[in-house]
């Protein structure tokens, strides 16, 4: 069977609206270990030390568990605290419209992100950056253009304000959104500093 149409965005946030309401502690903690415990003994998946299998009936098998772990599970959204479910068929149409590539940055700094396999002769994409750290505001250019000038990294991943002005930039206030301004200040001038202005980011 076929999915009639692709899901929207707003098909999406519309199934939310009808997830079951659940608290995140019990999706964590009680629903995903539960469902995947359930999957690990029906598909008789046993790793043991090898933690990536290289056996293609274990690697099928792990697929097969993971796409009903999908299906049976759901996604959890943290901030509306509801669960929505999805067809198989949904995943599969979701899949089969994904891009294959993708070109991130501009110019002379554009990168192709595309799939590898392993002994890949493919340069692998390397994102460089303290990766949502925080970082203090009076050193931030400086650390981030400190990625941006290596010539083997090629996207940045930044770090997160600590503070703005000397006041904590705590979540939901304004002065999260001043912050994460700054941070964008910022940024463009460690990659033009760096000499790489439309290094993705």
């Amino acid at each position: 069977m076929v999915a009639q149409r692709p899901l929207t965005v707003c098909d999406v946030y519309d199934r939310f609206l009808k997830g079951e309401k659940m608290s995140e502690s019990d999706w964590d903690y009680k629903i995903i270990p539960m469902n995947a415990a359930e999957l690990k003994n029906k598909y008789k998946l046993d790793f043991g030390k090898n933690i990536v299998p290289d056996d293609k009936d274990v690697a099928n098998r792990l697929f097969q568990a993971g796409m009903e772990m999908l299906v049976t599970t759901g996604f959890y959204n943290c901030d509306m605290k509801r669960v929505a479910k999805f067809t198989e068929e949904e995943i599969w149409e979701g899949i089969k419209k994904t891009p294959t590539s993708l070109v991130l940055g501009e110019y002379r700094d554009a990168v192709k992100f595309e799939p590898r396999r392993g002994n890949s002769s493919k340069k692998p994409v390397i994102q460089g950056g303290p990766t949502g750290a925080p970082v203090s505001e009076d050193v931030f250019v400086q650390v981030m253009q400190s990625y941006a000038q290596e010539a083997i990294v090629d996207t940045l991943v930044n770090g997160v304000m600590s503070t703005i002005e000397g006041r904590p930039a705590t979540t939901n206030t304004p002065w999260e959104i001043k912050a994460t301004m700054a941070e964008l200040r910022a940024l463009k001038e460690a990659r033009v500093r760096a000499n790489r202005p439309y290094m993705a980011i």
